[in-house]
């Protein structure tokens, strides 16, 4: 039995979580975490995500509960997830990381820290997303340069991070599959007379609107005919549903960096 420690978990994705935990065999609840001055601190965490007491008293620090679980499942921001990755790393635990906003210099940190211990960082935890992944940047390797590639994500208003992690991520892999990198070749949105597209662009296009969970689009765009690969999320739930299947899984892994496509066997 995998014990999970949760943070944000008086948050709309942590409460998911600790209720997915509940229902999910192999897995328990053994600690909950928000940030000191939260409403839901010091309250039960099975109480604050609707399902009645847990047992499990959700506390402002992650010290005082990583020692009670194999892993943390972190759901917060960039930054608080970097200071809970330098914890669990010093008490050597797991860490699922599904938090977004990572910038370079963070990124490379992750990837440092992760041999001391077992990270998992993904910035979709939904299984059907990580397989688009890899369809897009196959129909990318297909289609060759003579088709436009474009990537359009929508996410709610409240949203602080643009352009998401996802699409991001979808942004590598096709540019990878067609010998492209987003560092020269990525555009981040147009305005005012930028002139004729080149062939190399990818562009990369945020919108925010309403409640929208989470929608991500690749265009590939030829003369005379469309690809579009489309994904969209409904409901939290699929992000968490992931994020608990990696917890399950991690702690028996290797030391190193993990991320869906090891997790469903996508290499």
């Amino acid at each position: 039995m995998t014990r999970a420690v949760v943070t944000g978990a008086g948050g709309r994705m942590g409460s998911q979580i600790v209720r997915l935990i509940a229902d999910t065999d192999g897995i328990s609840l053994s600690g909950a975490v928000e940030q000191p001055g939260h409403r839901a601190v010091g309250r039960d965490a099975g109480e604050v995500a609707g399902i009645g007491a847990a047992g499990v008293r959700i506390v402002d620090r992650l010290e005082d509960a990583a020692p009670l679980g194999d892993v943390v499942i972190d759901f917060t921001s960039a930054a608080a997830s970097m200071a809970h990755l330098d914890l669990v790393c010093r008490m050597a635990k797991a860490i699922v990381i599904g938090s977004t906003g990572f910038d370079g210099r963070q990124r490379t940190e992750v990837e440092r820290r992760a041999a001391e211990t077992r990270v998992f960082l993904a910035p979709n935890m939904s299984l059907g997303l990580n397989v688009v992944l890899r369809v897009s940047a196959e129909v990318a390797r297909l289609l060759g340069d003579g088709y436009d590639i474009e990537i359009v994500e929508t996410h709610h208003r409240f949203k602080k991070d643009a352009p998401s992690g996802t699409a991001l991520a979808l942004g590598e892999a096709v540019a990878a599959a067609a010998g492209r990198t987003l560092e020269t070749d990525g555009v981040y949105g147009r305005r005012g007379l930028v002139g004729e597209r080149t062939p190399r662009e990818i562009g990369i296009h945020a919108v925010r609107a309403g409640d929208v969970v989470g929608d991500h689009t690749v265009i590939f765009g030829g003369l005379g005919e469309r690809v579009e690969v489309t994904h969209r999320v409904s409901s939290r739930e699929t992000f968490a549903r992931g994020a608990i299947r990696a917890a399950i899984w991690l702690p028996s892994q290797p030391r190193g960096l993990y991320g869906m496509k090891d997790l469903l066997g996508l290499e």
